[in-house]
């Protein structure tokens, strides 16, 4: 028994220093880049690449928020990621429920057509999207970028959706019904409350999406006023040398709406991995 309880101990310690180090391997390469941004561009390659700043240079964030245009660029990508956020989720929402809950012809159909926008590479579709958006009258503007980011998260959003309804019990409408619920009561009173989970990892997936995507907006956006954030990342290059400290307060600044989102659903994340009836006893 004590050689059990010894072996038992030894595994605790072992798998805990191991979680111990794989959050340190994990979390080293944002310490880096806070310590990056603090460093001028001869600490950063030759003096103190991987250390802790000798000297902390708060002019890297001053340059990055003054004179590189970063709080235009950062209200662009917010304003389109949070308006594709709202879209994709009432849309998504909309149509799984009518897939899942409702009885019609051709929802099987509409399911399947609508699961195969996952399967599709944005690379592909690049020439067409851009030819449409052009047609529409709609390119270097935030509708059209906002409506593509929409369409693209569509797919897998209703299919995160589909699984959550269909696990729900039927009994829940059908008792709502009986009391004199419509519909609209049952959607929104208890279908809404209890898809919340999946709504919260919804709303952190497809704001990191609209957040950190570069090749749809390189390819529809053309005025410097409408460009996100991965576009003026881009542009901070300069042509002969580039202000490698003030880039990298550029990408803490650009972390920041990821990391608040995530720490504001982490909990409801959690609740959608371990969501289970909808109903006790």
């Amino acid at each position: 028994m004590e050689q059990k309880n010894w072996t038992g101990k030894i595994g605790k310690v072992l798998f805990r220093a191991f979680c111990w180090f794989y959050a340190g391997i994990s979390l080293y390469p944002v310490i880096w880049l806070i310590f990056y941004s603090f460093k001028n561009n001869s600490e950063i390659f030759v003096t103190n690449p991987f250390g802790v700043p000798t000297i902390l240079h708060w002019e890297n964030y001053q340059k990055a928020w003054s004179q590189y245009n970063v709080p235009m660029y950062f209200t662009n990508s917010l304003i389109v990621s949070i308006i594709t956020v709202i879209l994709t989720i009432i849309l998504a929402l909309l149509f799984s429920y009518a897939t899942a809950r409702m009885q019609w012809k051709g929802r099987n159909t509409a399911k399947i057509y609508m699961s195969l926008g996952m399967f599709i590479p944005i690379q592909a579709i690049l020439i067409p999207v851009a030819k449409l958006v052009n047609g529409l009258g709609l390119d270097s503007t935030r509708t059209g970028l906002i409506l593509v980011y929409t369409a693209i998260n569509l797919s897998f959003a209703t299919l995160v959706y589909y699984g959550s309804l269909k696990a729900l019990p039927v009994e829940l409408e059908e008792a709502a019904c009986m009391d004199g619920a419509n519909i609209f009561v049952c959607f929104f009173r208890i279908i809404v409350p209890l898809v919340k989970p999946a709504t919260a990892t919804l709303v952190i997936y497809i704001f990191l999406n609209a957040w950190n995507e570069f090749n749809l907006a390189n390819v529809l956006v053309v005025q410097e006023r409408l460009k996100t954030l991965p576009l003026g990342l881009l542009f901070l290059q300069g042509a002969f040398t580039t202000d490698w400290g003030a880039m990298g307060a550029t990408m803490v600044i650009a972390s920041l709406p990821t990391i608040i989102l995530y720490c504001i659903f982490s909990k409801k994340v959690e609740g959608a991995m371990t969501i289970g009836g909808a109903v006790k006893g």
